[in-house]
């Protein structure tokens, strides 16, 4: 890379520290909280007759707390790092950073508030009132300030793909949020859409799944593209791929929404729309996972001895499966039989569990040891139990979840020769029963793996084994 002067660089990673730390934080908590609800859907009585832990009210902060105080903390948290090293320059604004640090978590700490009391605007992934609503925005924009306004003094001519993949997630969830949010106020803490009807569920899908598409998809490939080459010491598979998979994903996925609302009151033409651009979303998607794993093309020893390549290499197998699920899943006939069932829950949790978790932790490990200094994490052997712990919490979760959801679209949909149903709901939800025990058990590994994360990288900060390779500062040439 081109540099316009070669004097060394002192990088802001206080910020960067504080979003990490608190990823692991809200991660276990998000969890805990799955964990909580998953197993009130096999005995209920957990909810001990309090309403501030009903599966109402606590399913809701689940879903908040994994993809905004978990996720979105890991984003910002490699965002700012990614950037600063690839640009070769400190954060734009030191007291900005610091801002976006402490707003994001008053965020946080308001939807915890807030939600188990019951306020909320009924909106997936969009359930905060309106005053949350507002900061959300502007802690938002004032980290796309400082994203950008680093990209635009960088000292390199080249802006490296993963911050077109940061950038892309930043602007379109600005675009999402503000325009899926607006809404009248009637008190404090209640307000009201300003859509109508079919427009008003078509702007929160619209919203909803590019939530998915460019938060926890774009987002988190920005930080693949990153720390897979970095872990594996390997350059990409493919530049050109990784910049034709960037124009293809943000082109097409932004269409997907619809199919969503497949069965409803949305025109039949938007929702095929959203049903052609799902089925063509998977050839991009694909595109970025083959282009991940190729990376360790000459490299794949390394699998065997180095179990946070395998945390990065086994989240990308999931982000290949939930692609090519998800757009199946997209066809009408094939919705009929998953939609409003456990298949889609497990869906959700393949990509959310297997691509954004697994992800987000091997970048962590990556990211700690430079972090504080130190030479390398403190226990290998803790990463590696992590990784069987979070993997077959994952895969008892998702499959119990597709079996149960399978039975329920086909007990749903049996129908006696005069015509009436041959199950009732209830004996759909008897026959789902085992399935939400073994999804709470996979729910139990995934939290003990966070919690042994936690005290891994509790005694790699509190170690004495000062990092010697890499100083904080670094020369930019």
């Amino acid at each position: 890379m081109n540099q316009t002067n070669s004097q060394p660089v002192e990088y802001n990673y206080k910020v960067v520290r504080q979003f990490t730390i608190m990823t692991i934080v809200w991660g276990i908590v998000g969890m805990s909280v799955g964990v909580l609800i998953a197993a009130q859907l096999v005995w209920p009585a957990l909810n001990f007759d309090t309403p501030w832990l009903t599966y109402g009210r606590l399913r809701p902060l689940h879903t908040n707390a994994v993809v905004f105080a978990f996720g979105t903390s890991a984003l910002f948290a490699t965002a700012y790092y990614v950037v600063q090293r690839t640009c070769h320059t400190r954060l734009f604004s030191d007291r900005l950073a610091a801002f976006t640090f402490w707003g994001w978590q008053l965020v946080i700490v308001a939807a915890i508030i807030t939600l188990p009391m019951g306020y909320t605007t009924t909106k997936e992934y969009a359930e905060l009132e309106w005053p949350i609503g507002i900061l959300i925005a502007i802690v938002w924009i004032a980290v796309m300030i400082v994203f950008f306004g680093t990209v635009a003094t960088r000292r390199t001519s080249h802006i490296y793909v993963a911050n077109w993949f940061y950038g892309s997630f930043m602007i379109t969830v600005a675009m999402l949020h503000i325009g899926n949010n607006l809404a009248l106020p009637v008190s404090f803490m209640k307000s009201y859409s300003i859509y109508p009807g079919a427009i008003d569920a078509m702007m929160q899908w619209w919203y909803g799944h590019n939530a998915v598409g460019f938060l926890l998809t774009a987002g988190f490939l920005g930080m693949m593209y990153y720390f897979v080459p970095k872990q594996a010491e390997r350059p990409v598979y493919s530049y050109r791929l990784s910049i034709v998979h960037f124009w293809a994903l943000i082109c097409i996925y932004i269409w997907a929404g619809p199919h969503h609302l497949h069965y409803t009151a949305l025109p039949d033409w938007a929702q095929s729309v959203g049903m052609v651009m799902s089925v063509i979303l998977f050839v991009p998607s694909w595109g970025g996972m083959i282009n991940g794993i190729m990376t360790l093309s000459g490299a794949w020893h390394k699998l065997r001895t180095d179990p946070i390549l395998r945390f990065l290499i086994v989240s990308l197998s999931f982000y290949g499966m939930s692609t090519f699920e998800g757009p199946m899943m997209a066809i009408k006939s094939v919705n009929a039989l998953s939609h409003y069932t456990d298949w889609t829950v497990g869906h959700v949790h393949s990509g959310a569990l297997g691509w954004v978790a697994m992800i987000t932790i091997g970048s962590i490990y990556h990211l700690i040891p430079v972090l504080f200094n130190r030479e390398r994490m403190y226990s290998i052997k803790m990463i590696t139990t992590h990784f069987w712990l979070h993997t077959i919490g994952v895969v008892l979760y998702i499959v119990a979840l597709w079996i149960s959801g399978v039975t329920q679209g086909l007990m749903w949909g049996a129908v006696n020769s005069d015509g009436t149903l041959t199950y009732s709901f209830v004996e759909s939800l008897q026959a789902s029963y085992p399935f939400y025990f073994v999804r709470f058990v996979g729910g139990l590994f995934i939290v003990t793996g966070m919690l042994l994360m936690a005290y891994n990288v509790f005694k790699t900060v509190r170690s004495n084994a000062v990092r010697k390779s890499e100083p904080l500062v670094a020369q930019t040439a």
